[in-house]
């Protein structure tokens, strides 16, 4: 019996905490990596509720100097790693591992990030025009203000499945001619002039937000990394569960595991069938997307968008990392 799923520091609960812990089966003796360390619900969850050993991963230094802390007090089960999950086989490899027993992914922004101004996530929060999760050199300033309208408006649509993304990237475009475009609440207004919602919608810069977020962090290459490096690293038996918050990210670990998991889709001039000689190298706990149950949406609405896909490790070789999977590609 795993342990109750206890608030962080700051009364954060891990959206489908339980759900993932249930789905990883935790035991003691094996080894679980977090790859997005966050507020360390999960990590310490996981060592609170058996006799296990966990790696926790981040590449927000804010968040690794709060996971170091924690390793502290766990007498040498917790192992902090300061990178992109989806270098995952490198940093784990560098580290002295070869193989994990679970993994999972809870993929997005942190709420760290979006409650600080300062890193320029939030819509509600005027701040910088940042928007960086680690330490990279792109930043949201240097998308709004210096990418050509066309590209602003083809991320917008790809990574924001933005309807009105021609229009929003025009006046970005007019406004930056005039003056440079600085901060967030600078930019969410004008998002809203440009293509207004009606009252109770989300805020209408929302998915503009998410698709240069998406894009400063690299988060679907950095996804599809750590897909193919989760595929590398959990031994037979293993289960990999993925937390995600928008199609975006859904359809990407659904495409990756789908073949993987035995469902392969038929040929197409854009997409060339899947050989049929390659053996699954998972097996898929649940055709869909498992959601977060009403009692956990009542306490915690920010997992209301979440979707969890959970699979486990067969003992075919790992695919060639392109086979049977679509790259949406920054």
């Amino acid at each position: 019996m795993t342990a109750p799923l206890l608030a962080t520091r700051d009364g954060h609960v891990p959206v489908m905490g339980q759900a993932v812990a249930n789905g990883l089966k935790l035991a003691s003796g094996l080894i679980y990596l977090d790859c997005t360390y966050g507020l360390g619900g999960y990590t310490r969850h996981w060592l609170n509720s058996c006799d296990c050993k966990v790696i926790a991963i981040d590449r927000d230094p804010t968040a690794v100097a709060a996971a170091r802390q924690d390793a502290e007090a766990y007498g040498g089960r917790l192992t902090v790693l300061e990178g992109c999950f989806g270098d995952m086989v490198a940093l784990l490899g560098d580290a002295g591992f070869t193989a994990v027993d679970g993994i999972a992914m809870d993929l997005g922004v942190s709420s760290p990030q979006l409650d600080q101004a300062a890193r320029g996530f939030s819509i509600q929060h005027d701040g910088p025009l940042d928007m960086r999760m680690g330490a990279g050199d792109l930043t949201a300033d240097e998308i709004v203000n210096n990418w050509p309208v066309e590209r602003l408006a083809d991320i917008f649509y790809r990574f924001g499945e933005e309807r009105k993304s021609r229009q929003i990237a025009r006046a970005i475009d007019r406004t930056r001619a005039d003056r440079p475009i600085r901060s967030t609440g600078e930019l969410a207004a004008i998002v809203a002039r440009a293509a207004p919602s009606k009252p109770g919608r989300i805020h209408p810069a929302t998915r503009v937000f998410q698709a240069i977020r998406i894009v400063v962090n690299d988060e679907l290459g950095e996804l599809r990394r750590g897909l193919i490096g989760s595929e590398q690293m959990l031994r037979p038996g293993g289960r990999l569960a993925v937390v995600s918050f928008h199609s975006l990210e859904d359809r990407m670990v659904k495409r990756f595991l789908g073949p993987r998991g035995g469902f392969t889709p038929g040929g197409s001039r854009h997409r060339p069938a899947v050989a049929e000689t390659q053996e699954p190298s998972f097996r898929l706990m649940s055709r869909g997307s498992i959601k977060a149950d009403e009692a956990e949406i009542a306490t915690n609405p920010r997992s209301r968008s979440a979707r969890m896909r959970l699979a486990e490790r067969l003992d075919a070789p790992a695919w060639p990392p392109h086979e049977g999977f679509e790259e949406l590609a920054a």
